[in-house]
């Protein structure tokens, strides 16, 4: 926010911040909204290193099959600079890419599932990591983010101000000229204009999956994707049954509803979709 700021006020002594309010307000939105999101891209790479303790490995000690794996992914892919390969230590199966462009990556594997996937599978994950980065995922993905950021903080504003003016009714001041009260005012339409949003984002990202699993199927085939998704889904289901936490939360790859809310699609249409060659 501070970074931000100092950028318009740097836009604002320039002379190129619109003289009418509506052109600031939607100047600052979109500040705000593409802004935020571009920063956190160009940070991602050290944030998820911090974060979740990624440790870099290379081709010179005991991750070297698996460096090799993802540099070989990378070139059939027709990536031009090699991502980094990192190992995190965790129970869960997971891997993930990320990086602020596809010559400044990240592909890290958590130890979880190195110990629990073959070396087939293990293959698909990391075709389907490389195929996120091969397809610009993540700055498609900071893009859809920024402008549903810049339209809910915009829609927010504009909002709060009616509210506001309501709350004042023909008074020069009421309680809703109050710092505290227009505040709260506007968190709370932040946060259900937010939420009303966020299956857009979530669709996107679901689309964003299909394709870097048609990508793993093309450069590695499809058999060691659908290898990998049946662990995870095998994975996924002794986890519900053992978990309280998951019984509670009723967290399963079930139901529509909680779909448009998923950043990624049922594991059983994946497979699926990887069975009947949808992918081509």
């Amino acid at each position: 926010m501070v970074s931000l700021s100092i950028v318009y006020a740097l836009l604002t002594a320039a002379g190129l911040v619109p003289a009418d309010y509506g052109g600031q307000l939607v100047l600052f939105s979109v500040l705000i909204g593409f802004g935020g999101s571009f920063i956190s891209l160009l940070l991602s790479k050290w944030m998820a290193k911090r974060a979740m303790g990624v440790q870099i490995v290379d081709s010179r000690g005991q991750f070297a099959p698996l460096v090799n794996k993802v540099h070989t992914l990378a070139k059939q892919a027709g990536l031009s600079k090699m991502p980094e390969v990192g190992v995190y230590e965790s129970p869960e199966v997971n891997a993930f890419a990320t990086g602020p462009s596809k010559n400044n990556s990240l592909v890290a594997v958590s130890t979880g599932l190195l110990s629990r996937m073959d070396d087939s599978e293990v293959h698909g994950v990391l075709a389907h990591e490389v195929s996120h980065i091969a397809n610009g995922d993540m700055v498609t993905m900071t893009l859809v983010q920024g402008v549903v950021n810049s339209f809910t903080y915009l829609v927010s504003i504009v909002v709060t101000n009616i509210v506001a003016g309501a709350l004042r009714g023909n008074s020069e001041r009421g309680i809703g000229d109050n710092f505290f009260i227009r505040h709260m005012i506007f968190n709370l339409i932040y946060g259900l204009v937010a939420f009303a949003a966020f299956p857009i984002v979530a669709w996107f990202s679901r689309y964003r999956e299909y394709r870097a699993d048609a990508g793993a199927a093309k450069i590695a085939g499809p058999g060691p994707m659908i290898a990998a998704l049946e662990k995870l889904k095998k994975h996924v289901g002794q986890v519900e049954q053992s978990s309280e936490a998951f019984q509670s939360m009723k967290i399963s790859n079930k139901g529509a509803f909680a779909e448009w809310f998923s950043t990624h699609p049922p594991l059983e249409k994946r497979i699926r979709a990887l069975q009947t060659r949808e992918y081509k």
